[in-house]
């Protein structure tokens, strides 16, 4: 953060000295622009909904490990050595698997950052092309963010131009409603739509779905027959022992 400030005031510093006109400055509040927009605030509540089940599925998954952990020190004084090993080997994949979700949803590239990508980035794009159209018009040589992390230890309210920035995003989606009202001859009213994906993007998010679910089949295969191993050593095991206990008797009988 020292750096930030002092790197502020060296631009500061460097604009006094070679600047031959006076600098005009503005500043924005781009936490305040965005929570004033309905798009953006739309676009944030499915975001959320998204999220919440994604972390939901995940949450879920880690449970059932927990359970199959704690079932298997509950049996493991029960189980031979390679009845443990295969439920430990069960629970590994699960826990492998856990982890690649985590990533496929939270990850650098996952599905939150590429939906993030799709909804906000173009509510953003309005942003900036609004604070550029208004820089040129007033003829502003700098726009700061106030909610950066770049340090401003004071604002002068009268160089705030977000408000200017959100009159003028209105009056462009004004004027894309009365376009689209007008090419629209059966439409009597523009509603105003929640952001939705493009189809590029709906096939990249159906497809890597696709790809979760053709990996969970293949694991729940892998788990069927694992059990039908397992529960076929169990009936050798439970044959093994009735014939020593069948042995035993016998051998009981023939001593009396």
């Amino acid at each position: 953060m020292t750096k930030k400030v002092v790197l502020f005031a060296f631009i500061l510093l460097s604009i006094q000295v070679i600047a031959q006109k006076p600098q005009r400055f503005g500043y924005i509040d781009m936490e305040y622009i965005l929570e004033n927009i309905p798009e953006y605030t739309e676009a944030e509540t499915r975001i959320n909904a998204k999220a919440l089940t994604w972390q939901r599925t995940i949450d879920k998954k880690q449970s059932e490990i927990d359970g199959l952990k704690a079932d298997l020190r509950n049996e493991k004084v029960l189980l031979t050595q390679e009845l443990i090993e295969e439920k430990e080997e069960d629970i590994t994949i699960k826990e492998l698997d856990l982890k690649k979700l985590q990533a496929a949803y939270f990850g650098t590239n996952g599905d939150l950052f590429f939906l993030r990508k799709q909804l906000v980035k173009p509510i953003q794009d309005l942003v900036y092309n609004a604070v550029q159209e208004i820089a040129v018009k007033r003829k502003y040589d700098f726009i700061l963010d106030k909610s950066t992390a770049l340090v401003m230890l004071y604002t002068n309210k009268q160089y705030d131009i977000s408000d200017l920035v959100l009159t003028s995003i209105s009056r462009v989606k004004k004027i894309e409603e009365a376009t689209d009202k007008k090419n629209k001859k059966n439409a009597a009213t523009v509603t105003k739509e929640a952001p939705v994906l493009s189809e590029e993007a709906q096939n990249k998010i159906d497809e890597k779905e696709q790809k979760r679910a053709e990996m969970k089949q293949k694991m729940e295969a892998k788990r069927a027959e694992q059990l039908k191993k397992r529960e076929a050593l169990l009936k050798a095991n439970e044959e093994k022992k009735q014939q020593r206990i069948k042995e035993i008797e016998e051998s009981k009988k023939q001593t009396e």
